[in-house]
């Protein structure tokens, strides 16, 4: 057993150095979008489906609590929170418009649109961010594998580069968090 947690351990390690290698440029693109955005009173709204979901909320939980700093809140918004409105979207439309939809009603020009999905091949990932570029909305897609879908729809995209779901989970909220560090560093100087 101990042997097959060393291989998980080097298995994510590697991802992270290729990453390191080949995509820091692409992290510090993402990174000046949702910095503009912020600068201009724009909000992040983040979305995917299930661990995508929870990479969505935790990345809205550091812009509007804190990273690192205490500091003054970000806008960020998980749209994987409110169950009514996914639960009726879903009933009523079709579970592909969940994110669409919401980005219709809550979306404006200087906000930046994060689509999640591991494969990039959500549906309803693919449609929210083509809903965002609808309305003028910049678009980010955090992906893995090939990319999908979601890669070629997106302003900017990073794809991770693996295959296992974890392990581009793992890469996925790691560099949220190099985001959320970024976002900090640049409009939070003043404050401790």
């Amino acid at each position: 057993m101990q042997e097959r947690i060393k291989d998980i351990l080097l298995e994510s390690i590697q991802v992270k150095e290729e990453i390191l290698r080949n995509q820091v440029g692409q992290i510090e693109v993402i990174a000046r979008l949702m910095i503009d955005c912020l600068k201009k009173d724009g909000k992040v709204i983040a979305f995917g489906n299930g661990g995508s979901a929870s990479d969505s909320q935790h990345i809205a939980a550091e812009l509007v609590g804190r990273f690192k700093k205490d500091r003054s809140a970000l806008a960020g918004v998980a749209l994987t929170t409110n169950t009514s409105i996914l639960t009726s979207l879903a009933n009523d439309y079709g579970y592909d418009v969940v994110f669409s939809r919401q980005i219709e009603a809550l979306g404006k020009k200087n906000d930046v649109v994060l689509g999640i999905s591991t494969s990039g091949k959500a549906k309803n990932v693919a449609l929210g961010i083509k809903q965002a570029k609808k309305m003028g909305i910049k678009t980010v897609a955090l992906s893995g594998g090939d990319g999908g879908e979601i890669v070629k729809l997106a302003d900017v995209s990073l794809v991770v580069p693996s295959r296992i779901t974890a392990r581009i989970q793992e890469a996925h909220i790691t560099i949220a968090h190099i985001i959320c560090e970024m976002i900090e560093q640049e409009l939070c100087q003043e404050q401790k």
